[in-house]
């Protein structure tokens, strides 16, 4: 009498061909599970790419600063050495005969003045655009959004003029009008998304208790909205202190010049042979505020650029 072996699936019987073992169940992979060394490789190659980029980052200011205390003989002749000695005399050139300390001391009025005004005014209208609806709301907010879109150089003819009819050309007053006038569209375009992911229970907690809508604005939702106004004043602190075209044609005096063209003029101080080693120190003389503020509020940058993903 013959018997029917019943094969269980994913079990081999002891008298299949290579089974003379035990049985030995085979398990299928689980589903929808990614191979380890897929994500090993996709994170190999992240973290490669960070770090190229971190090398054509870092390597470039170090260049520079290493540079800012060797003679122009050596920068040209041995640029990726060490210097020999430390040349403290090319900051100390850059700084007086060069007047960078005026240029440096005219480039934080203007860009501090802009910058008080931009956050003021683009914090209260960004306020008025994300928590009020008024007939023509929608139109002022992508009003701004355009601005940001316009290209500065198009307006610049025009601005000279007016700037000119206004008696604010080669003013630092009216520099810093036409900063806050450049920043404005970024900066309500940042805090009115900003602002809409505030919680509105407070503000009319606020207004319960009798408060205004002035003293809500400045007392309540503006100390709420400071990592938005940190991130925001830290890219416009970069704008405006690095801005190069706007001062070149509306501030051609000399002693009104701020520290970009300071930087261009140092290049260009001897004609044809510049004081090389005097630019480097005045290079780095301009990227340390920057670098200093970075540095300072770099956790309040992540907070603000990420505060509106979770509301």
């Amino acid at each position: 009498m013959k018997t029917t072996d019943t094969a269980t699936p994913g079990v081999e019987s002891p008298g299949s061909p290579g089974g003379s073992g035990p049985a030995v169940t085979k398990v299928p992979p689980a589903l929808g599970k990614e191979p380890k060394s897929e994500g090993a490789t996709l994170n190999v190659f992240s973290h490669g790419v960070l770090i190229i980029w971190a090398i054509l980052v870092v390597l470039p200011l170090l260049w520079a600063v290493v540079s800012s205390f060797k003679t122009d003989r050596a920068i040209f002749t041995t640029p990726w050495s060490l210097p020999d000695t430390l040349h403290f005399e090319n900051w100390s050139r850059a700084w007086t005969q060069a007047h960078m300390s005026d240029y440096f001391l005219n480039t934080i009025l203007v860009v501090g003045g802009s910058l008080i005004g931009t956050l003021l005014l683009g914090s209260m209208a960004a306020y008025v655009l994300a928590r009020f609806d008024f007939p023509g709301n929608r139109f002022i907010y992508f009003l701004f959004i355009g601005g940001m879109s316009f290209p500065i150089i198009l307006a610049l003819v025009p601005l000279f003029y007016v700037m000119q009819n206004m008696s604010l050309l080669n003013t630092l007053p009216g520099l810093i009008l036409v900063y806050i006038a450049y920043s404005l569209p970024f900066t309500v375009f940042f805090l009115t998304a900003f602002f809409r992911t505030l919680p509105s229970s407070v503000a009319e907690a606020a207004f319960v208790d009798g408060a205004s809508h002035t003293r809500t604005f400045f007392q309540v939702m503006l100390p709420m909205a400071k990592p938005g106004l940190i991130s925001v004043g830290i890219f416009n602190f970069l704008g405006q202190w690095n801005q190069y075209l706007l001062p070149t044609v509306l501030n051609t005096e000399p002693e009104k010049k701020v520290l970009s063209q300071g930087l261009v003029q140092l290049a260009v101080s001897q004609g044809y042979k510049g004081d090389f080693s005097g630019l480097f120190a005045g290079l780095v003389m301009a990227m340390l505020p920057v670098l200093a503020a970075y540095i300072i509020f770099q956790r309040q940058v992540v907070t603000g650029l990420t505060a509106g993903a979770v509301k």
